[in-house]
């Protein structure tokens, strides 16, 4: 197995998550945090997806897909692509507000056939090409891709988590 068809096996994982995630909730379930401050499953599919779409496009070269078409008027914001959920408050968490969980999967459908896309296109050499050097030691694309994943599966888990306690 190539490294190129791990990272397509990896991501491929994912829409499936999300869409178990969010399956069922209501708009004002997706909204509602299990606590005062905690992070709502709709704050968590979106922040995981605005973080795995910045760093496509930087990537890719291409816009973000949030800020293309109408996809941020549809979550209740601005198609701002700096606002990706790093570093909110609980009330900028509270202000995520889609439509519908339908809203929240497709666009991590978007974002996925994105990256799934551009890994289809990755060699074994690429993965070792230096992306940011701004850390120390520089990121490689390989780095990067793991981080996403990583992030992703993480943000998953804790939406499908918190959909548990929606439910109980």
């Amino acid at each position: 197995m190539h490294s190129r068809d791990l990272l397509i096996e990896a991501f491929d994982r994912l829409p499936e998550l999300v869409r178990s995630a969010v399956d069922g909730l209501s708009p004002e379930q997706l909204r509602t945090p299990p606590a005062e401050g905690a992070n709502t499953v709709a704050w968590l599919v979106w922040h995981l997806t605005r973080i795995q779409d910045g760093y496509l496009a930087e990537l890719t070269g291409q816009d973000q897909i949030w800020v293309t078409g109408d996809r941020a008027p549809r979550f209740g914001l601005k198609p701002d692509p700096d606002d990706n959920g790093y570093a909110h408050t609980a009330a900028q968490v509270l202000a995520v507000r889609p439509e519908s969980a339908a809203v929240l999967v497709e666009y991590y459908q978007a974002v996925h056939e994105r990256t799934q896309s551009y890994l289809a296109g990755l060699t074994d050499g690429d993965l070792d090409r230096v992306v940011d050097e701004s850390w120390d030691p520089p990121v490689t694309l390989g780095v990067r891709l793991v981080s996403i994943l990583n992030d992703d599966t993480q943000h998953v888990g804790q939406a499908a988590y918190v959909h548990g306690l929606l439910e109980n």
